[in-house]
């Protein structure tokens, strides 16, 4: 009986252990809060008002949701491109070196700003700037891991199928696709957090809508607890997406790969 309760009492003292950190943490804000000028350091209830209010009303609202948009949309485009791109030397042995030697190379050490600058020189301000910006700096994550998927694949398993007369698409879908799957949610679950850091940099400086742009005119009207309000606010998005989406979903994926063929 004692063993059967030990699991469930060490996931209340975690539990417990994990609200007492965030209390202390709110508690200790609070505290910093009386030391300095409101304009630079607001403390916890004007920042859970000012959350409140960009998350009651409809303006808020659709800021909220320009940036999940911005986020989703760059998502979709930079995992369609960087698959792409990984998967090219698997089937065109010629380009592995311009791809993994120079081209993932280039995107990978490219500083964000800067794709940030060139989109605005390039598209101007608005929804084309944010989501191309936040696309190819997720490019390289994307093929990084993906690429590592590609490199387990069974050179010896596609000789068999292709030997048995299985055409390209058929080895894809069966073979390559398969192998791929974990290195491809990898890639996607990287890529969400820094796709919300990435958004907020673009909507910032080229946004016309988002919570970036939200942040910029806060700033310039000095509304402090409005732009920790959107600081708090893309936290608790990427906390509820980690935990509520790609944590199941990363469960789930080790079940079916500890289960027998």
């Amino acid at each position: 009986m004692r063993a059967a309760l030990l699991p469930r009492d060490e996931s209340l003292r975690k539990s417990v252990a994990t609200q007492a950190f965030t209390v202390a943490l709110l508690l200790a804000w609070e505290v910093a809060s009386w030391c300095f000028p409101p304009f630079l350091l607001p403390g916890p209830y004007e920042v859970g008002r000012s959350l409140w209010s960009l998350l009651t009303t409809p303006a808020g609202l659709f800021q909220a949701a320009a940036s999940v948009f911005h986020v989703g949309t760059a998502l979709a485009i930079a995992f369609v491109v960087g698959t792409a791109v990984a998967l090219l030397p698997f089937y065109v042995k010629g380009l592995r070196l311009a791809i993994d030697g120079r081209l993932t190379p280039f995107l990978n050490s490219f500083p964000g700003i800067g794709w940030t600058l060139l989109a605005i020189l390039w598209l101007g301000l608005g929804l084309r700037t944010v989501i191309f910006a936040v696309a190819i700096i997720l490019v390289p994550f994307m093929i990084i891991n993906i690429r590592e998927g590609v490199r387990t694949v069974d050179a010896d398993l596609i000789e068999m199928v292709v030997s048995f007369g299985a055409n390209r698409w058929r080895e894809f879908i069966h073979i390559v696709l398969p192998a791929l799957f974990p290195f491809m949610f990898s890639a996607i679950r990287v890529s969400f957090g820094v796709a919300w850091k990435v958004a907020l940099t673009a909507e910032l400086f080229g946004g016309t809508r988002g919570l970036g742009y939200t942040m910029n005119v806060a700033r310039q009207e000095l509304e402090t607890p409005q732009i920790y309000a959107v600081i708090v606010l893309i936290v608790v998005i990427v906390f509820l997406g980690n935990r509520f989406v790609f944590d199941p979903m990363q469960r789930r994926l080790q079940v079916g790969s500890r289960s027998p063929v």
